[in-house]
């Protein structure tokens, strides 16, 4: 089955990458390799509902082990959870038992560290400020993997603040956890803010991940691990108990190694929570995302081009080229989108981010232990930062400091601003895009290769397709579609809201095709 496909594939490069032969630890090829395929039998075992082979003790450790190997170097994963392996073991009887509560028994995943679990774990959106808050409390997305049988394995890194504190700003760094590497390169960025997340499942540590994305925070770091990640329609999957920036904008989705495995980890946590209105029609939308997932879904449907996100890498625009004629060969319609002016989404879009973030993160905050958390407002957060070397280590927060500057949820310029930023981006965007075109659902490019880590000036960060789904609420797959010199790019399939089945079934006949997925060789850079 697919997450099966999840194993510690050979760890020597990377450990070759980054210290020589003779600093290596002895016995860490056996060990690790032992746990690998462990670990590999386990998630095939699991998925097949095969009680003989693998337990979920087995693949729990095997992950614990390989996070522990390579966790240094990546700075994937903030904190393991020391829960797990009681967990795992129960899960263990119960389907000894002959109780299988979902397709992903027993199956550790990680969290990205700005969602709340029950664990002993402090739930830090990467920010020294909340490096004590334990809430004890299941985020609903948290208590409906855990309800199906999933072990919660611990908390990925992620750009801190989920990369809305500057400008300037080195995707994948928190003051936490230190900066994400990507494990096909590793003076490359894994993107953000889901950095952990996406590096963590590319590198072995897990075969599953949660991110969060207000605008591309699963879907590119997905694209440049070689993963697979959904954005799903804003309202979907609950918000509670997640470190926010915007209520318009903000959801929790799966980072996988394939889409089987997206779609059932959808499955999952898709659904209404009554103390998240946008989930409201949730449970009337929501289906079993797995089921019928076909090869053939990509025969006879039209497909919008959007080449106005093309350009900004010639290089990914070559891979891109490739990805056209594979749709085609399997009996795809494309239809060019040449222009789309997308500014005025971007500004408006500026205008509602900082106001929601001040208000969200305060109303957040709220809801947290002021003994444990003694910042409970945006300002707050400002002058612990300030008071704090480590939080200005490499960059500052002048977008912190606008948000701060905003007049609240009534000012007549935000609600001006989010009205026209969801008409643009929705009615007046995809949905008059796929009504010109006749399409099903927008192609492009998810984003160029990743780029070098520069601590100094920031993200060298090219272009992405990410802010139409996001602004409009849409929801929005990326798949692999190849490489650039041996970085990852993906293939974003763009649609209408609750359009996941569509989307998922028009990425799985493409993956399943294709096959391009490569997995990492932790090299040290990428040289001719």
């Amino acid at each position: 089955m697919a997450v099966g496909a999840w194993r510690a594939e050979i760890f020597d490069p990377m450990l070759a990458a980054v210290r020589p032969p003779e600093s290596r630890p002895r016995l860490g090829k056996r060990f690790m390799t032992k746990f690998a395929i462990l670990a590999g039998a386990a998630a095939i075992a699991l998925l097949a509902g095969n009680a003989c082979a693998q337990t979920s003790e087995e693949a729990t450790k095997a992950a614990l082990a390989t996070i522990q190997q390579r966790n240094p170097v990546l700075r994937a994963v903030i904190a393991t959870n020391p829960n797990a392996l009681t967990a795992a073991k129960a899960l263990d009887a119960e389907r000894k038992a002959g109780k299988v509560r979902s397709a992903l028994h027993g199956v550790p995943i990680l969290l990205k560290d700005n969602i709340e679990s029950a664990d002993p774990l402090p739930t830090t959106a990467g920010s020294l400020a909340l490096k004590d808050n334990i809430t004890g409390r299941d985020a609903p997305v948290a208590k409906r993997l855990r309800d199906a049988g999933l072990v919660i394995l611990g908390k990925a890194n992620l750009s801190e603040w989920a990369n809305i504190r500057s400008n300037h700003s080195i995707s994948g760094w928190s003051a936490v956890g230190g900066t994400v590497r990507n494990p096909y390169a590793l003076d490359r960025s894994a993107c953000g803010s889901s950095s952990g997340s996406g590096a963590a499942v590319a590198a072995g540590l897990a075969p599953l991940a949660i991110g969060t994305e207000t605008d591309g925070s699963i879907t590119c770091p997905a694209a440049i691990n070689g993963l697979v990640g959904l954005k799903p329609t804003v309202g979907l999957v609950s918000r509670t108990h997640i470190v926010p920036i915007s209520h318009s904008q903000d959801t929790a989705g799966p980072m996988t190694l394939t889409v089987e495995d997206t779609a059932k980890v959808l499955t999952i946590i898709a659904g209404s929570d009554p103390t998240d209105p946008a989930t409201k029609e949730a449970d009337a939308r929501k289906t079993d995302y797995a089921a019928g997932l076909s090869k053939t879904a990509l025969k006879g449907v039209t497909l919008a081009v959007a080449r106005f996100y093309t350009g900004y890498s010639p290089k990914t625009d070559a891979v891109f080229e490739r990805a056209l004629k594979e749709l085609e060969a399997q009996g795809a319609t494309l239809v060019d989108v040449k222009a789309f002016d997308e500014g005025p989404i971007g500004r408006a879009e500026g205008v509602v981010l900082y106001t929601e973030l001040k208000a969200d993160l305060a109303a957040y905050l709220a809801s947290t232990d002021p003994k444990k958390v003694p910042t409970r407002t945006l300002a707050d957060v400002i002058a612990f930062n300030k008071a704090t070397p480590k939080e200005f280590e490499w960059f500052g927060q002048e977008s912190f400091e606008r948000a701060e500057k905003t007049k609240g949820l009534d000012d007549p310029e935000y609600l001006k601003a989010l009205a026209d930023s969801k008409r643009l981006a929705g009615p007046e965007g995809i949905d008059k895009i796929l009504k010109d075109t006749g399409a099903v659902a927008i192609i492009a490019p998810t984003t160029g290769p990743a780029w070098t880590i520069d601590p100094l000036n920031g993200d060298n960060y090219g272009g992405s397709s990410t802010t139409l789904p996001a602004v409009a609420g849409y929801p929005h797959l990326t798949v692999p579609m190849g490489d650039v010199s041996g970085l990852p790019v993906g293939l974003s399939f763009i649609g209408p809201a609750w359009s996941e089945k569509l989307l998922l079934n028009l990425g799985y006949a493409y993956e399943q095709a294709t096959k391009h997925r490569k997995a990492p060789t932790f090299k040290a850079t990428i040289a001719p």
